[in-house]
This record gives C-alpha cells, sequence and structure tokens, in this order.
C-alpha cells in the first residue's frame, strides 16, 4: 500500500493515497465490526459482556476485541501504541464510537481473555465452514518456532540455579557436603520470582534461543488455520494426536479426515490413535540408519520380518531372534548368535559388533501403512499449505516472529489473535470485503 508520511503532535501518521485503498480500509474495519457484532461475547467467557445494573460500567469487550483485531491485521501489538491510535487514528475512532481506553485497560483485556479469543476464532472458522470457505477433507499440520520474552541469558541463569539445587540435593542425600541454608533460600527466591518459568531453549533460524512452539493445523481449501496451540515441546514428536484431534473438532462433525505432516511428526503409538478416531495420518516414518562402519554395513530394510515366527532373517538367510523390550525407545530388540554371526561371511558387510542387532517398533505396522500413504505429491501439498501462514504471521502480522507478552499463556492469547486476525484477512482476500461483510452480519 503506498502511503503519505506527514507529521501531526510530533508522530507520524499514514494516509491512503488512492480511492480503492480508502475502500479496502474501509472494507477491513466493516468486517471486524461485523465479525464481532455477531458474537455472543457471553458465552464465549468475555468479562463484561453485559453491564452491571449499577456503577459506571468498563468497556465494552466488543470494542476492546476489535480493537486488537485492527490492531494486529496493522502490526500494532502494543498496548501504548494502541491506545495512541485510538486518539489519531480515524479509522479506530470508528471502530470504537470514539472511545480512548488507556493502555491498562487494553493490555488488562487480552491477558484475561484467552479463552474468549480462542473460542471467537473457533467461531469464525464455524464460519468458514457453513459458507464453504473450509472443506475438511486434507489439514496439514506443522510447527514453528517464534521468540520468547525471556533473554538467553535469563534463561542460562535459571538452569543453573536448578543445577545447583539438583546438586545440593544429592549431595544431602549422600551427606557429603554442609548446605548454606541462605544461598538455598535465595536460589529458591530467585527462581519463584522468574516471571517466564515455562520458557525452554529451542532450535530457530538464529541458533538456539528461548522459544516456543506453535503448532497450527491448515485446511486445504483456502489456507485457514482452523487449530493452534503454543507448545514447550522442543519437537513434533508429540504433537500428532493432539494436533490431529484439535483439527478435527474444529472442522466439526467430520467422521474422517486427512492429516499430512513432515517426518517430524513421526510417532507409531500416535497415529494408531489417530486411525482409531477416523484420522488417517499422512507422515513419513522415520526411521533409524546403521551409522557404523561409515555407513556402508546393511541397511535394516534388508532383513525380512516374519510375523508367525517373530523373526527376522537376515541377507545371509540366518534368523534374528527376539532379545528383549526396550520401554525407552518403544521397540523389541532382535538378535542373531554370536557365533553364528563369528563364522558368516557376510559380517563384514552387516556389523562391527560381535553379533547383529535389529529393532522393530512396537507399532511398526502402524508406521508402514503411515509411510505407505506419503507420496510426493502430498508432501508438495504439504508445503503449499502450512508454510505460507507461519510466514504471514511472523512476518506480516507479528512484524517479527517474537511475542510481546511473557508466559505460556501470555504466548496462548497471541498466537489466538494472530490466527483470528490471519483468517479475516484470508477471508477477506477470498470473498471481498463486501460479500464477507454481509455474510457475516447475516
Amino acid at each position: 500500500m503506498a502511503y503519505i508520511q506527514g507529521e501531526a503532535r510530533g508522530q507520524h501518521t499514514l494516509f491512503p493515497t488512492t480511492l480503492d485503498e480508502l475502500i479496502t480500509a474501509d472494507h477491513v474495519c466493516r468486517v471486524i465490526e461485523a465479525f464481532v457484532n455477531r458474537l455472543d461475547m457471553e458465552v464465549l467467557g468475555f468479562v463484561r459482556a453485559e453491564p452491571a445494573e449499577t456503577g459506571r460500567p468498563g468497556y465494552d469487550p466488543r470494542d476492546l476485541l476489535k480493537l486488537y483485531l485492527y490492531g494486529y491485521l496493522q502490526q500494532l501489538r502494543s498496548s501504548r501504541r494502541l491506545e495512541a491510535e485510538c486518539r489519531r487514528n480515524v479509522e479506530v475512532m470508528w471502530l470504537l464510537g470514539r472511545l480512548t481506553p488507556d493502555h491498562k485497560s487494553i493490555a488488562e483485556f487480552r491477558r484475561m481473555h484467552r479463552d474468549g479469543v480462542t473460542g471467537a476464532g473457533a467461531e469464525l472458522v464455524r464460519m468458514a465452514r457453513e459458507v464453504g470457505l473450509v472443506r475438511g477433507e486434507w489439514v496439514a499440520i506443522d510447527g514453528s518456532k517464534f521468540r520468547a520474552v525471556s533473554s538467553a541469558a535469563t534463561v542460562r541463569e535459571r538452569e543453573a540455579v536448578k543445577r545447583y539445587l539438583d546438586e545440593l540435593e544429592l549431595a544431602d542425600e549422600q551427606d557429603e557436603v554442609h548446605i548454606d541454608a541462605s544461598a538455598v533460600a535465595a536460589a529458591l527466591e530467585k527462581l519463584k520470582r522468574d516471571l517466564e518459568p515455562e520458557v525452554r531453549f529451542m532450535r530457530t533460524g538464529q541458533g538456539s534461543a528461548p522459544a516456543y512452539n506453535v503448532q497450527t493445523a491448515v485446511d486445504a481449501e483456502h489456507g485457514l488455520i482452523v487449530a493452534q496451540k503454543v507448545t514447550t515441546e522442543t519437537n513434533d514428536e508429540r504433537s500428532l494426536l493432539p494436533m490431529a484431534e484439535a483439527a478435527k473438532q474444529g472442522l466439526g462433525a467430520v467422521e474422517t479426515i486427512n492429516i499430512v505432516a513432515d517426518a517430524g511428526y513421526s510417532n507409531g503409538e500416535q497415529a494408531a490413535q489417530c486411525e482409531a478416531q477416523g484420522i488417517v495420518p499422512h507422515v513419513p516414518a522415520q526411521r533409524g540408519v546403521n551409522n557404523q562402519g561409515n555407513g556402508k554395513l546393511f541397511d535394516r530394510t534388508l532383513f525380512v520380518y516374519d510375523e508367525k515366527s517373530d523373526t527376522f532373517r537376515c541377507p545371509a538367510q540366518q534368523t534374528l531372534a527376539r532379545n528383549h523390550l526396550s520401554r525407552r525407545d518403544r521397540c523389541v530388540m532382535y538378535a542373531a548368535e554370536a557365533r553364528v554371526c563369528g563364522t558368516c561371511a557376510m559380517k563384514d558387510h552387516c556389523t562391527t559388533a560381535p553379533r547383529r542387532w535389529i529393532s522393530r517398533h512396537l507399532y511398526e505396522n502402524t508406521l508402514q501403512r503411515m509411510n505407505s500413504r506419503v507420496t510426493p505429491e502430498i508432501m508438495r501439498l504439504r508445503r503449499c499449505i502450512v508454510e505460507r501462514p507461519f510466514a504471514l504471521l511472523k512476518y506480516v502480522i507479528f512484524g517479527h516472529p517474537r511475542f510481546l507478552l511473557r508466559g505460556l499463556a501470555g504466548a496462548q492469547i497471541e498466537t489466538s489473535l494472530a490466527t483470528l486476525a490471519y483468517n479475516l484477512k484470508t477471508m477477506f482476500h477470498v470473498l471481498g470485503g463486501c460479500k464477507l461483510t454481509q455474510l457475516l452480519a447475516e
């Protein structure tokens, strides 16, 4: 959008330069107005949705939700910047009826209404289903790291304090050292004052940093986000089932849906539970490789499993019998006899150990079914569906991929507001401002 930059009261102001831009800005405000007005705020859990009979009424949550939606669509997330817009932005004046809430009231609304904003997002997805913008046949799941408020130094200091307390506890059990009670009290007080205890170091595009893992489930029809969740998981291995269930719930009464994700979501146990609920996962199975012998040894795919005898047969036609169950890795270990491997002519191509070991996942059949559904076309579809929403959330709505609010709850409310703004923006581009406003008002 082209703008002219000027000065007003010592602040920069932005003015649309064409009639088309004026019409678009007007339509965006009317879309926000129509959407918020159709919500049952009291049912969704917004406080002061109905004013009390006595006393001075508080700000209507409808007005503050309109303000936040407008702000997130314009990369304005700070409560102080939103307060300034209420006094200088004509569009915001129209949306709020010239109300000028202070930044504390604006920030308090965002802090208090995590569940309400999430419910409003679900209501928008429900409406999108009714008008055919969401089909629910194919849903792509993915996660991305968003920087937290806490600095790396703060998180390192907290982890060092935790290690110190753990070492003291271990030493106390062994009666090896004298414990300074004042030092322990100071360490506990430091942990108690930590404003963001949930945040962890995660691998991001700029290296390891304090971050949260934002999970989204995106419908393939128009790229609308039907479910989202902020987690503290450093990887996606345990997120397949929770996100698949959230996507199915967001899509309403659908019997079966196809879920597509990358290999980071390979989890046989969760995939089996998905299939039991009518959720069909399309995920590449993540397999271990034989990293011994410079990677030139026989791969596990050359070993054939016999389900009747519960054994493997190696390339030399020898048997690997069941040895033990590894609960930590959720797999069964099979091994050949050491005397057989010792005299085998193929041993140099098979293993550097005295005998060859093979592992089989407890949900191997589920992993094979899940992996067999994966095709290059489906993985291309996944990239086209789920990568674009993250780019828009990070660099168009957030402006930069970093949260403003501390803690998991703060990150969740910010993600819910950003997702709601993203879905409104996407529906606006698909239907147009006039038609979307009409559908919302009906």
